[in-house]
Protein backbone atom coordinates (compact mmCIF):
# COMPACT_ATOMS: atom_id res chain seq x y z
CA UNK A 1 0.00 0.00 0.00
CA UNK A 2 1.32 3.44 -0.86
CA UNK A 3 2.22 5.85 1.93
CA UNK A 4 -0.59 8.07 3.18
CA UNK A 5 1.54 11.21 2.93
CA UNK A 6 4.93 12.57 1.89
CA UNK A 7 7.84 13.01 4.26
CA UNK A 8 7.53 15.60 6.99
CA UNK A 9 8.99 19.00 6.26
CA UNK A 10 11.18 20.88 8.71
CA UNK A 11 8.24 22.60 10.42
CA UNK A 12 6.47 19.31 11.07
CA UNK A 13 9.67 17.77 12.37
CA UNK A 14 9.85 20.70 14.76
CA UNK A 15 6.41 19.80 16.08
CA UNK A 16 7.41 16.17 16.50
CA UNK A 17 10.38 17.03 18.66
CA UNK A 18 8.48 19.49 20.88
CA UNK A 19 8.73 18.33 24.47
CA UNK A 20 11.56 15.93 23.66
CA UNK A 21 14.54 18.31 23.53
CA UNK A 22 16.24 17.02 26.64
CA UNK A 23 16.00 13.38 25.53
CA UNK A 24 16.99 14.22 21.96
CA UNK A 25 20.20 15.77 23.25
CA UNK A 26 21.52 12.24 23.66
CA UNK A 27 20.27 11.33 20.19
CA UNK A 28 20.18 8.00 18.43
CA UNK A 29 23.48 6.43 19.57
CA UNK A 30 22.50 6.62 23.24
CA UNK A 31 18.86 5.77 22.64
CA UNK A 32 19.55 2.76 20.43
CA UNK A 33 22.58 1.52 22.37
CA UNK A 34 20.75 1.88 25.64
CA UNK A 35 17.73 -0.02 24.42
CA UNK A 36 19.84 -2.76 22.89
CA UNK A 37 21.95 -3.20 26.01
CA UNK A 38 19.29 -2.86 28.66
CA UNK A 39 15.97 -4.09 27.39
CA UNK A 40 16.54 -5.96 24.19
CA UNK A 41 16.06 -9.34 25.82
CA UNK A 42 12.70 -8.57 27.37
CA UNK A 43 10.67 -7.51 24.36
CA UNK A 44 9.05 -9.42 21.34
CA UNK A 45 8.79 -10.05 17.44
CA UNK A 46 6.54 -11.24 14.60
CA UNK A 47 5.90 -10.75 10.89
CA UNK A 48 2.97 -8.59 9.82
CA UNK A 49 0.25 -9.51 7.35
CA UNK A 50 -2.63 -7.92 5.50
CA UNK A 51 -3.49 -4.32 4.62
CA UNK A 52 -6.37 -3.30 6.93
CA UNK A 53 -8.55 -0.38 5.87
CA UNK A 54 -8.06 2.21 8.60
CA UNK A 55 -8.92 5.94 8.67
CA UNK A 56 -6.13 8.10 7.26
CA UNK A 57 -3.89 9.80 9.82
CA UNK A 58 -0.86 12.07 9.62
CA UNK A 59 2.46 11.16 11.19
CA UNK A 60 1.93 13.88 13.80
CA UNK A 61 -1.46 12.43 14.73
CA UNK A 62 -0.02 8.93 14.98
CA UNK A 63 2.87 10.06 17.19
CA UNK A 64 0.34 11.81 19.43
CA UNK A 65 -1.75 8.62 19.50
CA UNK A 66 1.29 6.67 20.74
CA UNK A 67 2.02 9.30 23.39
CA UNK A 68 -1.61 9.26 24.57
CA UNK A 69 -1.86 5.46 24.74
CA UNK A 70 -2.12 4.26 28.33
CA UNK A 71 -2.30 0.50 28.17
CA UNK A 72 -2.22 -0.68 31.78
CA UNK A 73 -3.33 -4.27 31.31
CA UNK A 74 -2.30 -6.87 28.76
CA UNK A 75 -1.09 -10.43 28.32
CA UNK A 76 0.23 -12.34 25.37
CA UNK A 77 2.90 -14.35 23.62
CA UNK A 78 5.80 -12.49 22.09
CA UNK A 79 9.01 -13.16 20.21
CA UNK A 80 12.24 -11.22 19.70
CA UNK A 81 14.82 -11.71 16.96
CA UNK A 82 18.13 -9.89 17.33
CA UNK A 83 20.92 -9.92 14.75
CA UNK A 84 23.72 -7.54 15.67
CA UNK A 85 26.24 -9.59 13.73
CA UNK A 86 27.84 -10.81 16.97
CA UNK A 87 29.06 -14.34 17.68
CA UNK A 88 26.75 -16.33 19.92
CA UNK A 89 27.40 -15.22 23.51
CA UNK A 90 25.12 -17.60 25.38
CA UNK A 91 28.04 -19.54 26.87
CA UNK A 92 29.92 -16.35 27.72
CA UNK A 93 27.10 -14.67 29.58
CA UNK A 94 28.34 -15.72 32.97
CA UNK A 95 31.84 -14.47 32.27
CA UNK A 96 30.59 -11.01 31.36
CA UNK A 97 28.26 -10.86 34.36
CA UNK A 98 30.87 -11.99 36.81
CA UNK A 99 29.83 -15.62 37.09
CA UNK A 100 30.03 -18.90 35.28
CA UNK A 101 27.33 -20.98 33.69
CA UNK A 102 24.28 -22.21 35.54
CA UNK A 103 26.06 -25.23 37.00
CA UNK A 104 29.00 -23.18 38.14
CA UNK A 105 26.76 -20.72 39.88
CA UNK A 106 25.02 -23.37 41.86
CA UNK A 107 26.13 -24.99 45.09
CA UNK A 108 27.69 -22.62 47.57
CA UNK A 109 27.56 -19.72 45.15
CA UNK A 110 30.71 -18.05 46.45
CA UNK A 111 31.62 -15.14 44.21
CA UNK A 112 29.91 -16.68 41.17
CA UNK A 113 26.58 -14.93 41.72
CA UNK A 114 23.20 -16.42 40.84
CA UNK A 115 22.08 -18.18 37.66
CA UNK A 116 18.80 -16.27 38.09
CA UNK A 117 20.48 -12.84 38.18
CA UNK A 118 18.73 -10.71 35.50
CA UNK A 119 22.05 -9.26 34.31
CA UNK A 120 23.23 -12.74 33.27
CA UNK A 121 20.01 -13.48 31.41
CA UNK A 122 20.12 -10.18 29.49
CA UNK A 123 23.49 -11.16 28.03
CA UNK A 124 22.09 -14.47 26.79
CA UNK A 125 19.16 -12.71 25.11
CA UNK A 126 21.30 -10.26 23.14
CA UNK A 127 21.38 -12.50 20.05
CA UNK A 128 19.21 -15.01 18.25
CA UNK A 129 15.47 -15.59 18.50
CA UNK A 130 13.63 -15.99 21.79
CA UNK A 131 10.02 -16.62 22.75
CA UNK A 132 8.48 -14.81 25.71
CA UNK A 133 5.21 -14.73 27.59
CA UNK A 134 4.25 -11.36 29.08
CA UNK A 135 1.58 -9.98 31.40
CA UNK A 136 0.95 -6.60 33.00
CA UNK A 137 -1.65 -5.20 35.39
CA UNK A 138 -0.80 -1.58 36.06
CA UNK A 139 2.52 -0.19 37.32
CA UNK A 140 2.74 -2.60 40.29
CA UNK A 141 2.41 -5.99 38.61
CA UNK A 142 4.29 -7.32 35.59
CA UNK A 143 5.68 -10.67 34.52
CA UNK A 144 8.03 -11.64 31.70
CA UNK A 145 8.90 -15.29 31.07
CA UNK A 146 11.55 -16.49 28.63
CA UNK A 147 10.52 -19.88 27.28
CA UNK A 148 13.35 -22.29 26.51
CA UNK A 149 13.66 -25.99 25.68
CA UNK A 150 12.40 -27.85 28.77
CA UNK A 151 13.05 -24.76 30.93
CA UNK A 152 11.69 -21.32 31.76
CA UNK A 153 13.13 -18.10 33.14
CA UNK A 154 10.74 -15.59 34.71
CA UNK A 155 10.89 -12.09 36.17
CA UNK A 156 7.91 -11.19 38.35
CA UNK A 157 7.27 -7.73 39.79
CA UNK A 158 4.47 -7.65 42.34
CA UNK A 159 4.28 -4.62 44.60
CA UNK A 160 7.50 -4.29 46.59
CA UNK A 161 8.91 -7.62 45.40
CA UNK A 162 10.92 -8.43 42.30
CA UNK A 163 11.62 -12.13 41.75
CA UNK A 164 13.65 -13.80 39.01
CA UNK A 165 13.52 -17.59 38.75
CA UNK A 166 15.56 -19.95 36.58
CA UNK A 167 13.96 -23.39 36.42
CA UNK A 168 17.01 -24.98 34.72
CA UNK A 169 19.24 -24.35 37.76
CA UNK A 170 16.40 -24.12 40.32
CA UNK A 171 17.78 -20.76 41.50
CA UNK A 172 15.90 -17.57 42.36
CA UNK A 173 16.95 -13.95 42.73
CA UNK A 174 14.96 -11.64 45.01
CA UNK A 175 14.94 -7.87 45.45
CA UNK A 176 12.63 -6.01 47.80
CA UNK A 177 11.84 -2.29 48.07
CA UNK A 178 14.80 -0.10 47.07
CA UNK A 179 16.96 -3.17 46.49
CA UNK A 180 14.99 -4.09 43.39
CA UNK A 181 15.92 -1.03 41.34
CA UNK A 182 19.61 -1.84 40.92
CA UNK A 183 18.71 -4.84 38.81
CA UNK A 184 16.73 -2.81 36.30
CA UNK A 185 19.13 -1.35 33.73
CA UNK A 186 18.35 2.25 32.91
CA UNK A 187 16.59 2.97 36.21
CA UNK A 188 17.86 5.03 39.11
CA UNK A 189 19.46 3.62 42.22
CA UNK A 190 16.51 4.46 44.46
CA UNK A 191 12.99 3.12 44.58
CA UNK A 192 11.28 0.22 42.83
CA UNK A 193 11.25 0.04 39.03
CA UNK A 194 8.07 1.43 37.55
CA UNK A 195 7.47 -1.70 35.49
CA UNK A 196 9.20 -4.49 33.65
CA UNK A 197 9.52 -3.92 29.87
CA UNK A 198 6.94 -6.10 28.17
CA UNK A 199 5.91 -4.52 24.85
CA UNK A 200 7.52 -2.73 21.88
CA UNK A 201 6.22 0.59 23.24
CA UNK A 202 9.48 1.27 25.10
CA UNK A 203 11.48 0.73 21.90
CA UNK A 204 9.20 3.14 20.04
CA UNK A 205 9.41 5.81 22.72
CA UNK A 206 13.22 5.73 22.63
CA UNK A 207 13.22 6.08 18.84
CA UNK A 208 10.78 9.01 18.92
CA UNK A 209 12.98 10.86 21.43
CA UNK A 210 15.64 11.15 18.73
CA UNK A 211 13.35 12.81 16.16
CA UNK A 212 14.69 16.13 14.88
CA UNK A 213 15.13 17.94 11.56
CA UNK A 214 17.55 15.23 10.38
CA UNK A 215 14.69 12.73 10.50
CA UNK A 216 11.98 11.68 8.07
CA UNK A 217 8.75 10.57 9.80
CA UNK A 218 5.78 9.29 7.81
CA UNK A 219 2.85 6.89 7.88
CA UNK A 220 3.52 4.08 5.40
CA UNK A 221 0.32 2.09 5.04
CA UNK A 222 -1.20 -0.44 7.39
CA UNK A 223 -0.58 -4.00 8.58
CA UNK A 224 -2.05 -6.63 10.84
CA UNK A 225 -0.06 -7.76 13.87
CA UNK A 226 -1.24 -10.49 16.25
CA UNK A 227 -4.72 -10.18 14.75
CA UNK A 228 -4.87 -6.42 15.38
CA UNK A 229 -5.24 -3.70 12.72
CA UNK A 230 -2.29 -1.32 12.87
CA UNK A 231 -0.69 1.68 11.18
CA UNK A 232 2.95 1.57 10.08
CA UNK A 233 5.01 4.54 11.27
CA UNK A 234 8.40 4.83 9.55
CA UNK A 235 11.29 6.79 11.06
CA UNK A 236 14.57 7.13 9.14
CA UNK A 237 17.61 9.39 8.80
CA UNK A 238 17.60 11.96 6.01
CA UNK A 239 21.40 12.10 5.80
CA UNK A 240 23.97 9.41 5.05
CA UNK A 241 26.58 8.24 7.55
CA UNK A 242 24.31 6.50 10.04
CA UNK A 243 24.21 2.72 10.31
CA UNK A 244 20.45 2.97 10.87
CA UNK A 245 18.41 2.34 7.74
CA UNK A 246 14.88 2.74 9.06
CA UNK A 247 12.70 2.05 12.07
CA UNK A 248 9.18 0.80 11.50
CA UNK A 249 6.63 0.79 14.31
CA UNK A 250 3.26 -0.95 13.94
CA UNK A 251 0.78 1.06 16.02
CA UNK A 252 -2.51 -0.47 17.14
CA UNK A 253 -5.28 1.45 15.37
CA UNK A 254 -7.62 1.30 18.36
CA UNK A 255 -5.42 1.81 21.43
CA UNK A 256 -2.31 3.50 19.99
CA UNK A 257 -0.13 0.81 21.59
CA UNK A 258 2.98 -0.13 19.58
CA UNK A 259 2.59 -3.79 18.58
CA UNK A 260 5.76 -4.28 16.59
CA UNK A 261 9.17 -2.62 16.32
CA UNK A 262 11.61 -3.31 13.47
CA UNK A 263 15.03 -1.70 13.06
CA UNK A 264 16.83 -2.39 9.78
CA UNK A 265 20.44 -1.34 9.13
CA UNK A 266 21.60 0.92 6.31
CA UNK A 267 23.72 -1.97 5.05
CA UNK A 268 20.58 -3.97 4.28
CA UNK A 269 19.78 -7.56 5.06
CA UNK A 270 17.86 -8.90 8.03
CA UNK A 271 16.55 -6.59 10.73
CA UNK A 272 18.88 -5.87 13.64
CA UNK A 273 15.88 -5.97 15.98
CA UNK A 274 12.48 -7.35 15.06
CA UNK A 275 10.16 -7.19 18.06
CA UNK A 276 6.39 -7.64 18.17
CA UNK A 277 3.44 -9.53 19.59
CA UNK A 278 2.45 -12.92 18.25
CA UNK A 279 -0.67 -12.87 20.43
CA UNK A 280 -2.08 -10.09 22.62
CA UNK A 281 -5.08 -9.59 24.91
CA UNK A 282 -5.79 -6.19 26.48
CA UNK A 283 -7.97 -7.69 29.22
CA UNK A 284 -7.02 -7.85 32.90
CA UNK A 285 -4.71 -10.83 33.64
CA UNK A 286 -5.63 -13.19 36.45
CA UNK A 287 -4.31 -11.95 39.82
CA UNK A 288 -2.46 -15.22 40.51
CA UNK A 289 -0.35 -14.61 37.38
CA UNK A 290 1.88 -12.41 39.54
CA UNK A 291 2.09 -14.70 42.57
CA UNK A 292 5.44 -16.40 43.15
CA UNK A 293 6.95 -18.54 45.88
CA UNK A 294 10.28 -20.34 45.35
CA UNK A 295 9.77 -24.09 44.84
CA UNK A 296 11.09 -26.36 47.58
CA UNK A 297 14.85 -26.72 47.40
CA UNK A 298 15.38 -23.51 45.40
CA UNK A 299 18.63 -21.63 46.09
CA UNK A 300 17.57 -18.02 46.75
CA UNK A 301 19.98 -15.08 46.39
CA UNK A 302 18.91 -11.80 47.97
CA UNK A 303 19.81 -8.60 46.07
CA UNK A 304 21.44 -6.92 49.07
CA UNK A 305 23.71 -9.95 49.55
CA UNK A 306 24.59 -10.10 45.85
CA UNK A 307 25.54 -6.40 45.87
CA UNK A 308 27.96 -6.80 48.79
CA UNK A 309 31.38 -5.05 48.57
CA UNK A 310 33.44 -6.38 45.69
CA UNK A 311 30.48 -7.94 43.86
CA UNK A 312 30.06 -5.11 41.36
CA UNK A 313 31.45 -1.70 40.42
CA UNK A 314 29.31 0.06 43.02
CA UNK A 315 30.72 -1.87 45.95
CA UNK A 316 33.73 -0.82 47.98
CA UNK A 317 37.21 -2.02 47.35
CA UNK A 318 39.61 -1.50 44.48
CA UNK A 319 37.20 -2.26 41.64
CA UNK A 320 34.22 -0.51 43.16
CA UNK A 321 35.97 2.70 44.02
CA UNK A 322 35.66 6.10 42.37
CA UNK A 323 39.23 5.59 41.21
CA UNK A 324 38.09 2.67 39.10
CA UNK A 325 35.83 5.05 37.18
CA UNK A 326 32.41 4.90 38.77
CA UNK A 327 31.25 8.14 37.15
CA UNK A 328 33.11 8.68 33.84
CA UNK A 329 31.18 6.26 31.64
CA UNK A 330 27.85 7.75 32.72
CA UNK A 331 28.67 11.27 31.57
CA UNK A 332 29.28 11.18 27.81
CA UNK A 333 30.16 14.18 25.69
CA UNK A 334 27.94 14.26 22.59
CA UNK A 335 29.60 15.11 19.28
CA UNK A 336 27.32 16.10 16.38
CA UNK A 337 23.55 15.74 16.35
CA UNK A 338 20.73 13.50 15.24
CA UNK A 339 21.48 10.15 13.67
CA UNK A 340 25.14 11.06 13.22
CA UNK A 341 25.68 11.76 16.92
CA UNK A 342 28.70 10.18 18.60
CA UNK A 343 29.19 9.77 22.33
CA UNK A 344 32.70 10.38 23.66
CA UNK A 345 33.53 8.69 26.96
CA UNK A 346 36.62 8.02 29.05
CA UNK A 347 37.69 4.62 30.31
CA UNK A 348 38.63 4.35 33.99
CA UNK A 349 42.26 5.17 34.68
CA UNK A 350 42.92 6.80 31.31
CA UNK A 351 44.08 3.55 29.73
CA UNK A 352 42.93 1.39 26.85
CA UNK A 353 41.12 -1.91 27.15
CA UNK A 354 42.31 -4.47 29.69
CA UNK A 355 43.40 -7.83 28.25
CA UNK A 356 43.14 -11.47 29.21
CA UNK A 357 46.89 -11.43 29.87
CA UNK A 358 46.40 -8.88 32.63
CA UNK A 359 43.81 -11.08 34.31
CA UNK A 360 41.09 -8.44 33.98
CA UNK A 361 39.09 -10.09 31.17
CA UNK A 362 37.75 -13.67 31.05
CA UNK A 363 39.32 -15.65 28.16
CA UNK A 364 35.94 -16.12 26.42
CA UNK A 365 35.28 -12.39 26.57
CA UNK A 366 38.74 -11.69 25.13
CA UNK A 367 38.00 -14.03 22.20
CA UNK A 368 34.83 -12.08 21.46
CA UNK A 369 36.65 -8.73 21.59
CA UNK A 370 39.44 -10.01 19.32
CA UNK A 371 36.94 -11.33 16.78
CA UNK A 372 35.29 -7.91 16.52
CA UNK A 373 38.33 -5.65 16.71
CA UNK A 374 39.81 -3.70 13.78
CA UNK A 375 43.02 -1.75 14.42
CA UNK A 376 42.98 1.89 13.25
CA UNK A 377 45.35 4.88 13.40
CA UNK A 378 44.92 8.63 13.09
CA UNK A 379 45.87 11.98 14.55
CA UNK A 380 44.49 10.72 17.86
CA UNK A 381 47.03 7.88 17.91
CA UNK A 382 45.94 4.26 17.63
CA UNK A 383 42.98 2.24 18.75
CA UNK A 384 40.54 -0.55 18.01
CA UNK A 385 37.14 -0.32 16.35
CA UNK A 386 34.56 -2.85 17.50
CA UNK A 387 31.77 -3.26 14.98
CA UNK A 388 28.25 -4.64 14.92
CA UNK A 389 25.59 -4.21 12.26
CA UNK A 390 24.27 -1.19 14.18
CA UNK A 391 26.57 0.20 16.87
CA UNK A 392 30.30 0.83 16.26
CA UNK A 393 32.78 1.84 18.94
CA UNK A 394 36.35 3.13 18.72
CA UNK A 395 38.45 2.52 21.83
CA UNK A 396 41.70 4.48 21.72
CA UNK A 397 44.88 3.32 23.43
CA UNK A 398 44.81 6.41 25.66
CA UNK A 399 41.47 5.40 27.15
CA UNK A 400 38.83 7.27 25.16
CA UNK A 401 35.74 5.68 23.62
CA UNK A 402 33.76 7.00 20.65
CA UNK A 403 30.49 5.15 20.09
CA UNK A 404 27.48 5.66 17.86
CA UNK A 405 25.16 4.27 15.23
CA UNK A 406 27.62 5.57 12.62
CA UNK A 407 30.30 4.20 10.30
CA UNK A 408 33.89 3.42 11.30
CA UNK A 409 35.14 6.38 9.25
CA UNK A 410 32.85 8.73 11.17
CA UNK A 411 34.31 7.50 14.47
CA UNK A 412 37.90 8.00 13.31
CA UNK A 413 37.02 11.50 12.06
CA UNK A 414 35.44 12.39 15.42
CA UNK A 415 38.50 11.13 17.31
CA UNK A 416 40.84 13.13 15.08
CA UNK A 417 38.80 16.31 15.53
CA UNK A 418 38.66 15.84 19.30
CA UNK A 419 42.42 15.29 19.51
Amino acid sequence: MAPYEPEKDTSEAGELRAGRRKAARYAVPIAVAGVAAATIGLVPALATSGDPDLPKVTAQELVEKIAASDTQQLSGNVKISTDLGLPSIGGMAGGFAGGGGGADRGGDGGDKGSAADPKSKLMELASGTHTLRVAADGPERQKVSVLEDAAEYSMIHNGDDLWAYDSASNEAYHAKGEGASSERPGKGDKGMPQKLPSTPKEFAEQALKAVDDTTSVKVDGTAQVAGRDAYRLVIQPKDSGSTVGRITVAVDGETGTPLKFTLTPASGGAAVVDAGFTKVDFGKPSADTFDFAPPKGTKVTEADEHAAPGRDFKGKGSRGSKEFGEGDLNEPKIIGKGWGSIAELKLPGGQGLPTAGSGDVPPDAQKLLDSLGDQVNGEFGSGTVFSTRLINALVTDDGKVYVGAVTKDALVKAANEAH
